[in-house]
């Protein structure tokens, strides 16, 4: 269900750039295994549900914006294509993921070349493995953030 005021939506940012840490440090510790590939399928799995979760909690998923009246869903709709959204709204997809997965390229690259220097490259990899994780799930909080709001400003002048 869509945030009916900004009080609602900010408490939803909130739980959802907790939930984005969280899953940030799981993505850090999948970086230990010394597994060529292992961390980049856990960051897909997690992305593959943290995404999805985000955009429920903005009530912003494809089958929560289905639901709403004809004028709220063209309204929601509108936006979406005015405002060039990269996930807010949209179904998430494994090559969706990947698409975004491959914006960070420079630190994917960087993380699994520094996994096999010992101590530091290890201790390297984690932190990028945790920026890029924490990066991703933070803009999209902030692009459903930024659709939230606007929805509740159209709505109003509805």
């Amino acid at each position: 269900m869509l945030p009916t005021n900004l009080s609602e939506l900010e408490e939803i940012r909130k739980e959802c750039k907790q939930m984005v840490v969280k899953r940030a440090v799981v993505s850090g510790a999948a970086n230990l295994v010394p597994i060529p590939g292992l961390d980049i399928a856990a960051d897909v799995g997690l992305l593959l549900q943290l995404l999805p979760a985000i955009n429920s909690k903005f009530g912003l998923s494809p089958d929560q914006i289905e639901k709403l009246d004809p004028q709220m869903k063209a309204i929601v709709y509108g936006l979406v294509s005015n405002m060039g959204t990269q996930l807010a709204g949209k179904v998430i997809t494994k090559q969706l993921i990947l698409t975004i997965l491959k914006r960070v390229g420079i630190r994917v690259g960087a993380r699994q070349v520094a996994k096999f220097i010992p101590i530091i490259g290890q201790s390297a990899a984690l932190a990028i493995s945790i920026a890029a994780m924490k990066t991703i799930g933070d803009m999209h909080v902030d692009e459903c953030y930024n659709l939230a709001m606007q929805v509740i400003k159209k709505g109003r002048a509805a």
